[in-house]
């Protein structure tokens, strides 16, 4: 699928796929950003069962935010706490901090973006994204307290649909904000999201953004984010969800991309590769803890 790329933020992802050091990149472009050091805790290595796919978050390891090194231990719910890379929000954030063309792109402040079942766009919109039902539950734990449940933290996330367009920027879709919404951390610090699995367009392994903010009320404005990044999936699940029918484009883009290649998660996927259950009858469970220090 072709993707226009008009706008500075498209710019800047390109620019950081040809860095020899995304990492410092990252440090470089987001200098003096409201990005603090954090800790996550993600998945490692896969392993594949007839309709099961699990993470395995066994070892402690170092990685880089937006605006330094940080290196955290603590016992989350999927072993050892670990550093989330901090990741570009990518050109389509909208989160207030780019245009769509025809003004600025914000789905923080849209009456009723903060809701668990993301399918269905908010006014203005009305559209309803087609895919395989996923559900997602994210935990975030708070490093700096022993990786203790942080309870009433908040995620923005956003991903693409199963054509690989964003809402709020792509042809046509500039009025919809499907596959976007705001979810306050519950007393065990998870969110949880209705969605549909997300395509794979030319040139990025599938993946889907989150920022994290302190809390629900601060989660109005991107200048309050503590972290962003991305996660994404194991390759069984993604060829099993790309092997139907309506996911034929995706199949022919992964076919041409790999982690390995890929400007993100090319430095490494062990703290990004989401733990997922199920198939694509009857849809997907994805899980994923991530460390941030409140």
């Amino acid at each position: 699928m072709d993707h226009e790329h008009t706008t500075l933020a498209d710019d800047l992802e390109r620019m950081l796929a040809t860095q020899s050091d995304r990492r410092q990149s990252l440090r470089w472009l987001f200098a003096g950003a409201a990005a603090l050091p954090l800790i996550g805790c993600g998945g490692g290595s896969s392993t594949t069962t007839a309709s099961t796919t699990t993470g395995n978050g066994g070892t402690t390891s170092t990685g880089s935010t937006g605006t330094g090194t940080s290196t955290g231990t603590g016992t989350g719910s999927n072993g050892t706490c670990s550093v989330i890379p901090e990741e570009t929000g990518g050109p389509y954030p909208g989160d207030g901090t780019n245009s769509n063309g025809s003004g600025i792109a914000n789905a923080l402040t849209l009456s009723g973006i903060v809701r668990s079942d993301i399918r269905t766009s908010v006014s203005p919109g009305s559209a309803t994204a087609a895919g395989i039902p996923t559900t997602l539950k994210l935990q975030i734990v708070n490093v700096g307290n022993s990786c203790a449940s942080a309870a009433g933290a908040a995620v923005y996330l956003w991903h693409c649909d199963r054509d690989g367009n964003y809402s709020m920027y792509a042809t046509g879709l500039t009025k919809e904000n499907y596959l976007r919404g705001v979810q306050e951390a519950d007393s065990s610090g998870i969110v949880t999201f209705t969605t549909i699995f997300p395509g794979c367009y030319a040139g990025r392994m599938p993946h889907i953004h989150f920022e994290v903010y302190p809390s629900l009320a601060k989660a109005t404005s991107a200048a309050n984010r503590v972290k962003t990044s991305q996660f994404t999936f194991p390759m069984a699940t993604l060829n099993e969800a790309y092997s139907t029918t309506a996911y034929a484009s995706s199949s022919r883009n992964l076919s041409s991309i790999s982690y390995a290649t890929d400007n993100v998660f090319s430095d490494g996927t062990s703290l990004q590769i989401a733990s997922v259950t199920g198939d694509p009858v009857n849809g997907y469970v994805v899980t994923l803890t991530i460390g941030v220090s409140l």
